[in-house]
């Protein structure tokens, strides 16, 4: 699975959309939108850092991200 397909999958297991996940992480909109459609490479350790923050928050479940 790419990453694109991943952040989506998290940001929906989340419960947000593009526009609440973006601000929420402070990350420009486009930007969240360009990775969903692999338009633009999102680095893995940052996948790994909004993982791990989801999980910490209790966003989502280790097992689920």
């Amino acid at each position: 699975m790419g990453r694109g397909r991943e952040i989506k999958e998290l940001r929906e297991k989340m419960g947000m959309n593009r526009r609440e996940f973006s601000d929420y992480y402070g990350i420009p909109y486009r930007t969240v939108q360009d990775w969903e459609a692999e338009k633009r490479q999102l680095p893995d350790y940052l996948l790994r850092l909004i993982k791990y923050r989801a999980e910490m928050e209790g966003m989502v479940k280790k097992d689920e991200s």
